[in-house]
């Protein structure tokens, strides 16, 4: 399955930078205008709205609409595990509807010191089973460049 990975360090504490993440505002905030992101709802694992916390059972809707081109691509996650312990956490989602065959997002954090180590790891299927296959290369481009800018934001928050 094909996999995407990008790592970066913010001077920042583990604790500020998990909190930030642990929130939809932290998807907000290190998501790069260009893909035109619109959270339509979120809901707590007990189906509260908007939960401060997006623990394991939360589901965020939201839609892209890349540089305002096309109709909106709606996406829906779940968030299926959450872990923190000894300076290193980590929370993954794993969308449920939305334009991939298959995506699970694993976000990890590591402490370093007065620093934070932020890697992204997601492995994905694109749609159109063989044909999907073939353009799985074109896709990484796409990747780098959204996890780019979504590490410079990152950085540019939390520094």
């Amino acid at each position: 399955m094909p996999t995407y990975e990008r790592e970066t360090t913010v001077r920042s504490s583990f604790d500020d930078v998990w909190a930030f993440h642990s929130r939809i505002t932290g998807l907000e905030g290190v998501t790069p205008d260009w893909l035109g992101l619109r959270v339509e709802r979120v809901l707590g694992p007990d189906g509260q709205l908007d939960p401060d916390v997006l623990e394991p059972g939360s589901e965020v809707a939201l839609s892209i609409q890349p540089f305002g081109v096309g109709p909106r691509q709606h996406w829906t996650s779940v968030i299926t595990d959450r872990e923190c312990e000894d300076g290193s956490a980590y929370f993954r989602d794993e969308m449920v509807h939305g334009p991939f065959d298959r995506w699970e997002h694993t976000h990890s954090f590591f402490a370093d010191g007065d620093r934070t180590v932020i890697r992204d790891r997601v492995e994905y299927e694109l749609p159109f089973g063989p044909l999907g296959d073939a353009a799985e290369p074109f896709s990484k481009p796409g990747f780098a460049a959204m996890f780019r800018a979504r590490h410079r934001l990152a950085k540019a928050r939390l520094e």
